[in-house]
């Protein structure tokens, strides 16, 4: 890419709002320059923004958008949709996967989303057996990561195990479960496959899915600082099992026994007790917030109000892809915590600021810590990813600035995102991405042959 000039015409930076600002990218895709008060470069209308990370991606869930809303013969739950989930993926290909994760990577950079943790457990062949290529489904992510123009953090899933202590795993769990051989093997060869802007972490699934033993392991055989995910404290299930069989809840077991710190995110981490919030906010680790999908699994409220007063971090993800929008998730985000304490702007970080803005700038340094990637504010050095909304979109007429931060994020939504710049490429022009007909064509093949 040669180097350009963008010149916008209002930008969110970290000292906060400015107008007429030019922005230099060099060749690799990073800011090496900014100018304020300035004429030159190619005029950019509207308002921008920083691009956001999506830190909790299971992109294969993106093929059952919607089709679990029927209610079964019993009380439903996640674990009742969680069966239906492993009818899915029990079904995809690895072209499938490719396929679906590029529709998925491609609707998130329209709604504003630069940058994904791929969380993918997918090993397998559909009988269990390992492909010729252990990575070959990963792998079909990272190539989907490439062909849409997103930075990808790929976080291989070490899922051993169905249960708490060492539990055999079932059937529909078995394009999932690998030793810790098996995990280490996939980890190299993608490690080996990285390149430009994309990174690579591990993922421990859960506490349910690994032993301390294995985790412990693979710790101890892969980088030390990386990225590492793990899903906790979801489900009053996990809860319960995590009691009877360790007499400790999850999130204490695993600070207790791991050195958790900021390269951890813990994902959902839904149903902690005060003494958790204060420690896992003093960890450093970031909480891993997705809240569209934890809404529509019943899963529970976060105690985000708590967490920000101790010094937390959270970002978002769209998980499951139930929907795909970050303004959705912060909104989402916002109401729970409305709705659990009988209040108003619940996440404003003062009096007088802005609610949107001050989840926006959270969940913008919470997500790029928990991916380590370079993103996260317009600034010299930074990867230029640019979200431009449409100051022409009736819910931001007459709105600027933090007006319209918050318009976008309670009233506008993923309609108000015109353009999305990610390492100074335009990917998204007027709504749409510059490949989505190819996309598209291939995702509703997989469609007409798998549903």
């Amino acid at each position: 890419m040669e180097q350009r000039k963008l010149r916008f015409d209002s930008v969110l930076l970290p000292t906060g709002w400015a107008r007429g600002v030019c922005v230099s990218v060099n060749p690799d895709g990073l800011i090496s320059n900014i100018e304020t008060s300035s004429k030159n470069g190619e005029r950019i209308s509207g308002i921008t923004v920083p691009g956001m990370a999506n830190l909790h991606s299971h992109a294969h869930q993106r093929l059952m958008q919607g089709l679990a809303e029927r209610a079964g013969p019993g009380a439903d739950s996640f674990w009742t949709w969680r069966e239906v989930m492993y009818g899915f993926a029990l079904k995809l290909s690895p072209e499938d996967l490719e396929a679906v994760a590029s529709q998925a990577y491609a609707e998130m950079l329209c709604a504003g989303f630069t940058a994904v943790g791929e969380f993918q457990y997918l090993h397998h062949q559909a009988d269990g057996s390992p492909y010729d290529n252990r990575a070959e489904m990963i792998l079909r992510c990272l190539a989907a990561a490439d062909a849409t123009g997103i930075a990808a953090t790929m976080l291989p899933v070490l899922y051993c195990h169905g249960g708490f202590g060492g539990v055999a795993a079932n059937a529909g769990q078995r394009r999932f479960i690998n030793d810790v051989d098996g995990f280490l093997d996939i980890y190299e060869i993608l490690n080996n496959a990285l390149h430009g802007h994309h990174q690579v972490g591990v993922a421990p699934h859960s506490l349910r899915a690994v032993t301390k033993a294995g985790l412990d392991a693979v710790l101890e055989a892969t980088p030390l600082g990386q990225p590492v995910h793990i899903h906790v404290a979801e489900q009053i299930k996990e809860i319960e099992d995590c009691l009877a069989w360790s007499k400790q809840r999850p999130v204490e077991y695993l600070l207790s026994h791991f050195d958790v710190n900021k390269n951890w995110c813990a994902i959902h981490a839904t149903h902690i007790l005060e003494h958790e919030v204060r420690v896992l906010a003093a960890s450093g680790a970031i909480a891993g917030l997705c809240p569209t999908t934890e809404a529509n699994l019943g899963d529970g409220i976060f105690p985000a109000i708590e967490f920000m007063k101790v010094g937390g971090t959270f970002g978002i993800g769209s998980d499951s892809h139930i929907t795909i929008s970050p303004s959705e998730d912060l909104r989402m985000l916002e109401y729970s915590q409305r709705l659990k304490h009988h209040t108003r702007n619940a996440l404003a970080e003062g009096a007088g600021l802005s609610t949107g803005r001050s989840m926006f700038e959270r969940a913008l340094n919470g997500g790029a810590q928990a991916l380590q990637q370079n993103m996260g504010a317009i600034e010299v050095g930074r990867r230029a990813d640019f979200v431009v909304l449409n100051d022409d979109h009736h819910a931001l007429l007459g709105r600027a600035e933090d007006a319209a931060l918050d318009a976008w994020i309670f009233s506008g939504g993923n309609a108000c995102v015109r353009d999305v710049y990610a390492g100074g490429k335009q990917l998204v022009k007027d709504g749409s991405h510059v490949n989505a007909t190819i996309i598209k064509n291939n995702f509703k093949k997989t469609i007409a042959r798998l549903i």
